[in-house]
C-alpha cells in the first residue's frame, strides 16, 4: 500500500491499525497537505454490518466541528474499498502519554483535569448532535505537540434515530471502558460515554484502570457490581475532591451519574477552582510573617 496512489492521495506510511481499519498517513497531491486514510479492511467490507459502521463513522463525525474531535473530510470506495480522509494530528495517544509518565512522577490533577475538561467539550459538542461516541479510551484520545487533545474514531458511534446497525445485547467497545449497561447489553446513552469518560480519568490520576480482571466475564461482573478504590487511597497526593467527581462518572446507576456534559464541566472546574484556592493559601501562609 505505500507509495500507492489512492484517488489523490499518496500513502507514505502506516500509523496504526485496529478491529474496523488501518490508518496511513498521506499525501493530498491536489490540495498539498497531510491527512491520514482509515481503510476498512477487504475482509470486513464485505460484510454489510461492518461496511454500514464504517460508513456511520464518516457521517457521524462529519457532523462535527469542534477543536477537539478530528476533522473528517470525506469518504470514498475505489476498487472495492472504502476509506475515510481525516485530518492528520502529529503526536501521541493518551494512552501513550498516560503509559510513558507511569513510571515517572505521574499526571498532575491540573493536567488531568484540564485534559478531562478538553474532552467534555468535544463529548459536548457531539452529543448537542445527537451522537454518542460509545467507545471513548486513552487509545482513542490524540494529544497534539501544543497539548490539544482531540476524539477520534467514530465507529461505535449511534446517531440518534438512525437504524440499529448493531445486533440486540451484543456489547461493543473495550472492556476496561465499558460501562454497566453496556456490559448488560442494554441500550447505550450519553451517559455511556460520561462512564467511560470516568475511567479514562481514573487511570489519568491512577496509571491504572478501576476495574481489572484476568477473564472477560469477571471483568464485566466487576464493572456491573462491584466499586473501585477512589484514586486518592492509590496515591495521596489526589485530593478528595476529584474523588467526588470520578466516583459520580462510575456510578453503576445511570440515573445518579452527571446527567450532562455540562453538568461534569461544571464540576471539573469547581473542582479546579478549589485547588487554586488551596494553592493561593498556602503560598499565603509559607511567605506570612510568624
Amino acid at each position: 500500500m505505500i507509495g500507492q496512489t489512492i484517488s489523490h492521495y499518496k500513502i507514505l506510511e502506516k500509523l496504526g491499525e485496529g478491529g474496523m481499519g488501518v490508518v496511513y498517513k498521506a499525501e493530498d497531491t491536489k490540495l498539498d497537505r497531510l491527512v491520514a486514510i482509515k481503510f476498512l479492511p477487504p475482509h470486513l467490507s464485505s460484510m454489510e454490518e461492518n461496511k454500514a459502521r464504517f460508513i456511520q463513522e464518516a457521517k457521524a463525525a462529519a457532523l462535527l466541528n469542534h477543536p477537539n474531535i478530528l476533522g473528517v473530510y470525506e469518504i470514498d470506495e475505489q476498487h472495492n474499498t472504502t476509506f475515510l480522509v481525516m485530518e492528520y494530528i502529529s503526536g501521541k495517544t493518551l494512552k501513550s502519554h498516560i503509559m510513558s509518565l507511569k513510571s515517572g512522577e505521574g499526571i498532575s490533577v491540573r493536567q488531568a483535569i484540564d485534559w478531562t475538561l478538553q474532552v467534555s467539550r468535544g463529548l459536548k459538542a457531539a452529543h448537542e448532535k445527537q451522537i454518542i461516541h460509545r467507545d471513548i479510551k486513552p487509545e482513542n484520545i490524540m494529544i497534539t505537540p501544543d497539548g490539544q487533545l482531540k476524539i477520534m474514531d467514530f465507529g461505535l458511534a449511534k446517531l440518534k434515530g438512525s437504524r440499529g446497525i448493531t445486533r440486540t445485547g451484543t456489547s461493543l467497545g473495550t472492556l476496561s471502558y465499558m460501562s454497566p449497561e453496556q456490559a448488560q447489553g442494554i441500550a447505550a446513552d450519553h451517559r455511556t460515554d460520561l462512564w467511560s469518560l470516568g475511567v479514562v480519568l481514573y487511570e489519568i490520576l491512577t496509571g491504572e484502570v478501576p476495574f481489572k480482571a484476568e477473564h472477560e466475564a469477571a471483568l464485566l461482573y466487576l464493572i456491573a457490581n462491584e466499586e473501585p478504590t477512589v484514586p486518592s487511597a492509590l496515591d495521596r497526593k489526589i485530593p478528595h475532591n476529584i474523588d467526588t467527581v470520578v466516583k459520580k462518572l462510575l456510578e453503576k446507576d445511570r440515573a445518579l451519574r452527571y446527567q450532562t456534559m455540562d453538568e461534569l464541566i461544571h464540576g471539573l472546574e469547581n473542582v479546579r477552582t478549589e485547588l487554586e484556592t488551596a494553592t493561593t493559601k498556602n503560598k499565603g501562609n509559607c511567605c506570612s510573617p510568624i
